[in-house]
């Protein structure tokens, strides 16, 4: 497996009490595996994203990327598996308010070093391919909701990465934009044979995945809770 989470457990403290975010919790994605994960808000699949990503570690148990641990790593290291090997979409996108489309897509490969020139180039056709070629030169402010989605793919993809992990990437999104998000990240685990984490609340997503998860409490379980799906749809 690619992605092994290895009974991971995560607890916030706060106001005197003690939250089991992610709880004794085992997860393995494969490569070239679609797989979403449902759950409540607040049952801890936000969590488990953030510790694929090693934003976050462990309080107990391991994580590992292609046989390696990543749930131990130090700061430096952390972000060099995020820069180098992982495309990360944020709900919040988490763009530049004044930078173009196209420069908000290469800020990863900026980070990797290269010039801003070559980043561009490489930036340039993700941007195509999530449909934005006319809109490169357009900053946030100038983009709908679905634009600015669209360009956050766009730079989690620029690097290549080895893995993508998805919190919420239709959140903002009509039924319409969402299913071309959700067919575009399809499409993507197909061309590129990457495994994708999909953390969603989105019914549609059902019928692009490969495979459903549920997070209720922090415990996850195989498959779709038919109660949850119910109120969601």
């Amino acid at each position: 497996m690619t992605l092994q989470l290895c009974e991971v457990s995560k607890r916030y403290v706060g106001a005197g009490e003690t939250v089991n975010a992610v709880d004794r919790v085992s997860l393995s994605i494969a490569q070239g595996e679609f797989v979403a994960l449902y759950g409540p808000s607040g049952s801890g699949k936000s969590t488990l994203l953030l510790l694929a990503a090693a934003i976050m570690q462990p309080d107990e148990g391991s994580v590992f990327f292609e046989g390696r641990e990543i749930s131990n790593l130090g700061a430096r290291d952390s972000a060099r598996y995020r820069r180098e090997q992982t495309g990360v979409v944020f709900q919040s996108f988490q763009l530049m308010p004044g930078a173009s489309a196209l420069d908000n897509a290469a800020l990863k490969l900026l980070a990797l070093g290269m010039s801003l020139g070559e980043a561009a180039r490489m930036a340039h056709p993700w941007l195509e391919r999530v449909g934005l070629g006319e809109r490169m030169s357009h900053t946030p402010a100038e983009l709908s909701m679905g634009e600015r989605q669209r360009v956050a793919i766009a730079r989690a993809l620029a690097n290549s990465p080895r893995i993508l992990l998805a919190d919420e990437p239709t959140g903002n999104l009509d039924s319409k934009r969402s299913r071309e998000i959700l067919a575009l990240l399809s499409e993507i685990c197909r061309e590129q044979n990457i495994p994708i984490m999909l953390v969603t609340h989105d019914p549609q997503a059902t019928t692009f995945v490969d495979r459903v998860c549920t997070l209720r409490d922090g415990r996850l379980s195989e498959g779709l809770d038919l109660e949850l799906y119910a109120s969601l749809a």
